[in-house]
């Protein structure tokens, strides 16, 4: 009989402090509940979570490794080395693991150690934005965060304009959260009246707001205050 692999789960958290019935299944809350070592961007809202998830291990036992921006491919063996033949949970910080998210590495390394890996379900962003934008869901490109520099993000904005009306694909990105208002007011500014752009904020959460209009329309009626939210944008020509 072939020994039992050891496993990575891929744990997606809740978008913010939203009700941890409404967005996680009771299936994962029990995988969750079984684990001692968990791969994480951060380890104070990492507990958190597993707090608000009932976890039913002492809390002190748990092993948290971090994986972050800071950590090198190079690290990343010795997290499985150290959790020895225990199953690991890889815990987004919000949304699921690996998309907009730290966590691929981890997931390759896997891979090569031959870990099973097995994604758990759960919310996400960038696809409840675009269920509920009424753009094209079968062709769509998800192109991250937005150039920082203005003529840079000039550019970009354009770009994914043409490719949006060339290819009939809908643009989805993200932005930091201080920037959302700023990024808001150019897009207005630069996108073509008739260009259909969503604006999901604050999903699976009570104050959730998501709508989307024309260009044209969205200056006749303006979006609420988007400053320090968390929002996704999509576009389409």
């Amino acid at each position: 009989m072939s020994p039992i692999k050891k496993k990575l789960f891929l744990i997606p958290a809740t978008l913010g402090e939203s009700d941890i019935k409404r967005a996680i299944p009771t299936y994962n809350i029990e995988i969750i509940s079984e684990l001692r070592h968990f791969v994480v961007e951060e380890i104070r809202t990492a507990r958190r979570f597993l707090i608000r998830c009932g976890y039913s291990k002492n809390i002190s036992d748990i092993q948290f490794y971090l994986l972050n921006e800071h950590t090198s491919e190079a690290e990343i063996p010795a997290i499985f080395k150290a959790s020895a033949d225990e199953d690991l949970g890889l815990l987004s910080e919000a949304g699921l693991p690996a998309v907009a998210d730290p966590g691929a590495l981890l997931v390759c390394e896997a891979y090569r150690m031959d870990v099973r890996v097995i994604p758990l379900i759960g919310p996400s962003s960038l696809m409840l934005a675009l269920m509920a934008s009424g753009l094209n869901g079968q062709h769509f490109a998800f192109n991250g965060y937005l150039p920082v520099k203005p003529e840079e993000r000039l550019s970009k904005i354009r770009f994914y304009e043409k490719r949006s009306e060339t290819d009939n694909q809908s643009q989805i990105f993200i932005e930091a959260p201080y920037r959302n208002n700023q990024v808001k007011d150019v897009l207005l500014t630069v996108l073509k009246p008739g260009t259909r752009m969503c604006i999901g904020m604050n999903l699976t959460l009570e104050n959730e707001w998501i709508k989307t209009r024309t260009i044209r329309e969205w200056k006749e009626n303006p979006p609420p205050d988007l400053h320090k939210q968390p929002i996704v944008f999509i576009i389409q020509a």
